[in-house]
């Protein structure tokens, strides 16, 4: 998967849209500026949904139909977003967003919040804490937490819900026995908590949560979760015993497990095994890259083996399956890639190209909305007429990942970090701290509606042939 550049292009569109012509964003390879400014745009865009900050509203959710974790999941954007373009208008509403929503036990599990409140939605939290401790965004005043004990916090409350009697590990995706999932483990959750641990090894330094990150992994590749070939499919039944996988493709799932990798190589020191399976998961996100299929044709004929990323699994299929959290997956899997480049840098000459192809697509999409707000499905080349959070997320993030050669990578304690770690942080109910491994979980009850998925049920979708189970 060692691709071509496309050298100085840039993306100069302009589409009739109301009865004007709308122009689109520009960004060129080389360009620093042209992918700053596209990404501004792309976050104002994003931001404009953002109610947090006026009077009345609650600061740190969107507005429905949005859920509670990708609220999370957006401010951890933004602070790649200020780190990389330098834009820091956004900087007040990120650290108000990140302290109001800890919960009463600060562990990001507020009680309001029950409802929406899976391993995964935790966990997106507790990567947007990391990332304001690698980064050095701007450190919380005394009466809160430190961003990396918010994240250890996180990691407190989910290694204790490690869930043996059923599948031998992995954790479940939802936290309450009532809400629908709960019989079910998959890859965001358990994935996520190996990325969490990952990210905390290499932070604080500390062999217990690499040795967490392990055994998460290990529980991952043994599952029918993930294939030899390195596939990482959706989740599995503990109804069978986890015998068998859902057998759909999501751009983050693949990402956190490639994410959680990259940390673990440079933990412990350009490990070879760990080398291996960065190239086997990054060779795996190939499904997920296609060629343009031109404006307005259907969007099952983008042929795979290009360069521009797309949602496959709730893209392709005609009428679109896309819920409100899924066109957000790929700002993920792009910020995640750009991390990668710098954590393993062999892996540069493959994704440096399919970065800079898929900004170019992106940007030739963003004349929706009678402005410039960005589409969703970029190998089409225009505005499909799809537009939100999510669409607006992923342009932006895909934009300031071209970037990533600017700056340093992410620091640790020792390594210019200030931000302060707390081992026991966030006991109570949720119980553990990462000295008692034996510790176990009060759980509750509540219903769920939560992250990337809204219910259980299954749709069996006949794709080229091929069947797409989304969930």
């Amino acid at each position: 998967m060692i691709l071509s550049h496309w050298k100085g292009l840039g993306v100069v569109l302009a589409t009739f849209v109301g009865g004007v012509f709308s122009q689109g964003l520009t960004v060129t390879v080389g360009d620093d500026d042209s992918y700053k400014t596209a990404a501004q745009a792309a976050a104002k865009n994003m931001m404009s949904y953002y109610k947090g900050d006026e009077p009345g509203q609650t600061p740190g959710l969107l507005p429905g139909p949005y859920y509670w974790w990708e609220a999370g999941a957006m401010f951890g954007q933004l602070i790649h977003h200020w780190y990389l373009t330098g834009n820091d208008e956004y900087n007040d509403s990120i650290k108000k967003a990140l302290l109001f929503q800890i919960g009463e036990q600060d562990n990001y599990m507020p009680s309001n919040q029950s409802k929406d409140l899976g391993n995964d939605d935790q966990v997106f939290w507790a990567f947007s804490a990391m990332d304001a401790a690698e980064l050095k965004f701007s450190n919380p005043d005394d009466k809160y937490p430190s961003w990396v004990a918010l994240a250890q916090a996180v990691f407190n409350t989910q290694y204790p819900r490690w869930e043996t009697t059923t599948c031998n590990g992995g954790l479940r995706w939802q936290i309450y026995p009532f809400n629908a999932g709960y019989d079910y483990k998959n890859a965001i959750s358990t994935g996520g908590f190996f990325q969490l641990s990952a990210r905390l090894a290499r932070y604080t330094g500390n062999a217990t949560y690499a040795d967490w990150a392990e055994k998460a992994w290990n529980w991952v590749y043994d599952s029918p979760i993930m294939t030899d070939a390195y596939t990482v499919w959706d989740g599995t039944y503990m109804s069978n015993n986890c015998s068998g996988a859902t057998k759909v493709y999501w751009t983050y799932n693949v990402g956190t497990m490639l994410m959680g990798a990259s940390y673990m190589y440079d933990y412990t020191n350009q490990n070879a095994t760990w080398g291996n399976r960065i190239t086997g998961l990054l060779n795996a996100t190939s499904v997920f890259f296609v060629k343009t299929n031109g404006a307005n044709t259907p969007a099952k004929q983008a042929p795979p083996g290009g360069q521009i990323l797309a949602e496959i699994a709730c893209e392709f299929p005609e009428p679109q399956t896309c819920n409100y959290d899924q066109p957000s997956f790929k700002a993920y899997l792009s910020r995640w890639l750009s991390v990668t480049m710098q954590l393993a840098p062999f892996t540069n000459q493959t994704i440096a190209p399919l970065l800079q192809a898929s900004a170019q697509a992106a940007a030739a999409t963003c004349t929706g909305n009678g402005g410039n707000f960005c589409g969703r499905r970029w190998y089409q080349n225009v505005f499909d007429g799809n537009f939100g959070v999510g669409e607006q997320m992923s342009a932006m993030s895909m934009f300031q990942a071209n970037l990533i050669h600017s700056v340093g990578p992410p620091v640790t304690a020792k390594k210019g970090g200030t931000s302060k770690g707390d081992p026991t942080a966030g006991q109570g109910t949720e119980g553990g701290t990462i000295n008692d491994p034996a510790a176990t979980d009060a759980i509750g009850g509540g219903d769920k509606a939560g992250a990337g998925i809204l219910t259980v049920l299954s749709l069996a979708l006949a794709v080229g042939g091929s069947t797409w189970m989304v969930i």
